[in-house]
């Protein structure tokens, strides 16, 4: 086969998200982040890694082709805004990785969250979200969806029936946080999908702090969201994020709760999204987000951030037991420190919050954020964070090295008092995203930052 004719196999096979069987079969997360999805070498050159596809179109296979890719009828790649080939190997890795059936890359987790609402939610419709939120996204749910028509019911995830009391017949989701930042006390996922599945809502939820160490669809969430940012990149080099279809939710059978996917689109001869996704062996929920939200808004991820988020992606389950080691130990002295009145981990939970932990959070894993309250309150936190020498103080999360931030001052300074509460945050709350550097380097620099206060 010559290059150009491999080239030419390339567009027509390289088709985004085509539902099959991987080519190397495991259960295990180490295999799955190397080994997973279709691609096994590029077939034009051999090349092991994926390559970075860096083109804005495509060459498409004559015009009786070209028809039916523009319809929908069959899959390939027509323009980068809405697919690509190494955004395609991120996506392919990722959902196997997840354990769900299709996944959409895209530029960043804001956007993930975004699209994951305004793929079900229109103008008069509402969402329930658990109130323990990144302030970011709590803006978005709160102020920017307000803007477009969409309200949003913040209840206590601590009981789960309030996501019930909470719905009506405009409801058209569940959204919450796994591992909330910054209260780090596990959502319900299983108790809330079942109240879902009651009303034919699905749950949505962000996976971004506990990637493999909780397994949202597994427990029936509908769909999962990460900003790739975080541990998935890992390197804090590229911006992206992911949405996950588990490819069960029963979407067809709660037509008038899931018109978006029902009722017919006129921009695509009229047929439903259920229609369209039967025609083609594929998942409505995530071929819409792709066909309508990615072509019309254009939040895409660029191929060379995928493919960076692909190298982080491979060495993920290793990092997280280092990150997942290091915060215990990290957490496990801040507990016994004099300046310290609270720590903020799941291994130190009590009761119910205990419970969920060890319901949901895989044995022995705790999460890479450890959170925490200093007795001098909003000034001495702010000074704490001054004085540390080996943390960044940075406004992110899940890189290798380890970060610092005082999030009622940054992260969380958009939202009121009474909503900073609400979220967990205090005016001495200091937020740890603990990396994978020696455990006692990590500590003597919290160590002397404390000593100076």
């Amino acid at each position: 086969m010559t290059i150009q004719q491999s080239s030419e196999a390339l567009i027509e096979t390289a088709v985004p998200q085509v539902p099959g069987a991987p080519l190397v079969k495991s259960r295990h997360p180490e295999t799955q982040a190397l080994h997973g999805g279709s691609f096994r070498y590029d077939p034009a050159t051999g090349a092991v890694a994926v390559p970075i596809y860096q083109t804005t179109s495509y060459q498409l296979p004559g015009t009786e082709g070209a028809d039916k890719l523009f319809a929908l009828e069959a899959a390939g790649h027509l323009y980068t805004r809405v697919s690509n080939p190494t955004q395609d190997a991120f996506e392919q890795r990722l959902a196997e990785l997840e354990g769900g059936a299709a996944a959409l890359a895209v530029s960043s987790g804001q956007a993930a969250s975004a699209f994951a609402i305004l793929n079900l939610a229109r103008a008069g419709d509402n969402i329930v979200s658990a109130s323990g939120l990144y302030g970011g996204t709590w803006a978005l749910l709160a102020a920017t969806l307000r803007n477009f028509g969409i309200e949003t019911r913040f209840v206590d995830a601590a009981d789960p029936e309030a996501f019930a009391r909470a719905t009506d017949d405009r409801t058209r989701a569940y959204y919450a946080e796994s591992l909330p930042n910054p209260k780090l006390e596990v959502f319900p996922i299983g108790e809330v999908a079942e109240i879902g599945k009651r009303f034919g809502i699905p749950l949505i939820v962000d996976n971004t702090a506990a990637p493999l160490i909780i397994r949202p669809l597994e427990h029936g969430a509908a769909v999962v969201v990460y900003s790739a940012t975080k541990y998935i990149g890992g390197h804090g080099t590229s911006i992206g994020g992911a949405i996950i279809e588990s490819g069960t939710f029963p979407f067809a059978e709660h037509a008038a709760r899931q018109p978006n996917l029902t009722e017919p689109d006129p921009s695509y001869q009229g047929k439903t999204w259920i229609e369209k996704a039967d025609a083609i062996g594929f998942f409505p929920y995530i071929l819409r987000a792709r066909a309508v939200l990615l072509r019309d808004i254009g939040a895409a991820i660029s191929p060379q951030n995928a493919f960076q988020l692909i190298q982080g992606l491979e060495t993920l389950p290793l990092r997280l037991r280092q990150h997942n080691e290091n915060a215990i130990r990290v957490a496990d002295y801040l507990k016994g420190h004099a300046k310290v009145a609270n720590v903020i981990f799941p291994k130190f939970q009590a009761g119910q919050a205990a419970e969920r932990a060890a319901k949901y959070l895989k044995s022995g894993h705790f999460g890479a954020l450890v959170g925490f309250e200093l007795k001098g309150g909003r000034e001495a936190g702010r000074a704490f964070i001054d004085r540390l020498k080996l943390f960044y103080h940075l406004a992110n999360i899940g890189d290798a090295r380890s970060l610092a931030i005082h999030p009622s001052t940054t992260t969380h300074s958009q939202l009121s008092a009474d909503d900073q509460l609400a979220t967990g945050v205090t005016p001495g709350y200091v937020r740890l995203s603990i990396g994978i550097e020696h455990p006692e380097d990590i500590i003597a620099d919290l160590d002397q930052a404390l000593a100076a206060l």
